[in-house]
């Protein structure tokens, strides 16, 4: 008997498991019904998901496109064979960000025609001249560069552009690429920061605060422009071997040009006046409606055409010969990992925002803000101070572990909620002046906390510079916790002493420091 009683319990727990499982097969059978919960179970799963991914990525051990994809691959398995529901193929499908994948995609083929120009070989000549063969002054140029340029560009087109100069860059000093890469992108994220267009997370507090374009620029550029100057300080004391003081001394090989000339001068003059219009679209899409993407698809397809048509005027080429156009860009040039990377990347925090995971961490913080000003008796600018201070660090972890994007666009309501519940009145403002800080510069703190970051290393692992997960955080949490520092001390004193009287000293400082140093140049 107790070979049949065995056998009776194994059919029960078959029978169980399928009561279980063919319900949630049945309930998403039409592809469309399947709708992700939300209970306590379903977002620890998330959690626990997320969590593996980010420990398998410190590990290092497989790829970084290995490991999002067996993320993903386990959501959908939990989703479609037990009752908990994480994530349906539609909802990951609309997780995707088509907008920063057509970006990149975009791009990265017109940098790929850049190539053909020889532009960027010929750019780094010019820096080694003005550098006059010194790294640290080159380093510096191109953080300040990058910095700069990411301010009124998408932080990811800016890396996309200054890559190529600081490869070479590296490769003729003959110096680790790390010690120009990593500076270079934690520029991009902390000038991107500085205005409305930088950064996507200021784009979506700029309409849904309904702050303007100059009012980003009038509250964070002068904090920004300090963390620059600790980014550019910074990085010479951690690479001193390579930009700082314990440099050894330049090849003789590094300290001539290349010679490199500049190759197709009419394509190089159409490309670069037809990416002006691409950065003009870029700087109008609140006039124009147009996603970023919009006008880079546009632009690309106008330098690709302009690229054939040059090429036709001058060559009678066989078929097989033109494969120097389109296909040899899109084969070459396009980083195809690095985009598959993105589109998994953002299925898995879809996963996190359907089953309300992203909801409960913000509302926590929201609960924990006025728990705190309630038990300690706060006066309401103390109380406000707090709720600034507290933003700001939360949003730098988070963001630092998970994409800002969503985390932003969770998170404007319950800000704008606090803001009432606080009844801070003009003062708020200082509210979203800390989750902007928060979610821009939190992107910092690891490898995937921002999509410059992911850009910058698929693109250096093309070139065969492998950048590991924890190389990028040793460096880049530094750089986190230093400029979200800096932004503490910013919010205390814009709170106390008022944001006018700050901004208007901290633009002289930065005035009096930029004189000093040209002085100290010139002698």
């Amino acid at each position: 008997m107790r070979p049949r009683d065995g056998a009776s319990t194994y059919a029960r727990f078959v029978l169980g498991i399928g009561s279980a499982i063919i319900p949630s097969l049945a309930w998403g059978a039409d592809g469309h019904s399947l709708q992700s919960t939300s209970d306590a179970a379903s977002q620890s799963l998330v959690a626990l998901i997320i969590a593996g991914m980010f420990a398998a990525l410190a590990l290092d051990r497989a790829h970084r496109v290995l490991v999002v994809l067996s993320a993903l691959a386990l959501i959908f398995l939990v989703t479609y064979f037990t009752p908990w529901h994480l994530l349906s193929f539609e909802t990951a499908k609309d997780a995707i960000d088509l907008n920063v994948i057509l970006l990149l995609l975009a791009m990265m083929a017109l940098v790929g025609v850049l190539k053909t120009t020889n532009v960027f070989p010929w750019a780094v000549d010019q820096l080694l001249i003005r550098s006059r063969g010194n790294p640290g002054l080159a380093a510096s140029a191109i953080i300040w560069f990058t910095g700069i340029l990411s301010a009124f560009l998408d932080n990811v087109t800016t890396v996309i552009f200054t890559y190529p100069m600081s490869q070479e860059m590296a490769r003729r000093l003959k110096i680790n690429a790390s010690a120009f890469l990593l500076p270079m992108v934690m520029a991009a994220n902390i000038g991107g920061t500085a205005t409305l267009i930088g950064d996507p997370p200021n784009v979506l507090i700029g309409i849904g605060a309904g702050l303007p374009f100059m009012s980003f620029i009038y509250n964070l550029a002068v904090p920004c422009t300090f963390m620059m100057v600790v980014l550019v300080w910074y990085a010479r004391r951690y690479y001193p071997n390579d930009i700082g003081s314990g440099f050894a001394g330049l090849p003789q090989t590094a300290m001539q040009r290349s010679g490199a000339e500049l190759r197709n001068v009419p394509l190089l003059k159409a490309t670069c006046w037809i990416s002006l219009l691409i950065f003009v679209g870029f700087g109008t899409h609140q006039l124009t409606g147009m996603p970023v993407a919009v006008p880079a698809l546009i632009g690309i397809a106008l330098v690709l055409i302009v690229q054939d048509w040059l090429y036709l005027r001058a060559h009678r080429p066989s078929q097989e010969e033109r494969r120097h156009g389109i296909l040899e860009v899109l084969e070459k040039d396009v980083e195809w990992p690095t985009l598959a990377f993105f589109m998994f990347l953002f299925a898995i925090v879809g996963a996190a925002v359907a089953t309300g995971l992203i909801d409960s961490v913000a509302a926590a913080l929201a609960w924990m803000i006025n728990g705190l000003a309630a038990g300690f008796s706060l006066s309401p600018t103390a109380a406000l101070l707090l709720a600034a201070l507290l933003i700001l660090w939360f949003s730098g972890f988070l963001s630092a572990i998970i994409d800002n994007i969503p985390y932003t666009a969770v998170s404007i309501p319950i800000i704008a909620s606090l803001q009432k519940a606080l009844g801070t009145g003009a003062e708020g403002e200082i509210l979203w002046w800390a989750l902007s800080l928060g979610a821009c510069l939190g992107g910092n703190g690891t490898l995937i906390g921002a999509s410059a970051n992911v850009t910058v290393v698929g693109l250096a692992e093309k070139d065969g510079k492998r950048i590991s997960f924890a190389e990028f955080t040793a460096f880049g949490a530094r750089v986190t916790a230093m400029t979200l520092a800096i932004s503490t001390i910013y919010l205390t004193l814009w709170l106390y002493a008022g944001a006018t009287p700050v901004n208007v000293v901290g633009a002289v400082l930065v005035l009096l420091w930029i004189g000093a140093r040209l002085i100290s140049r010139r002698r």
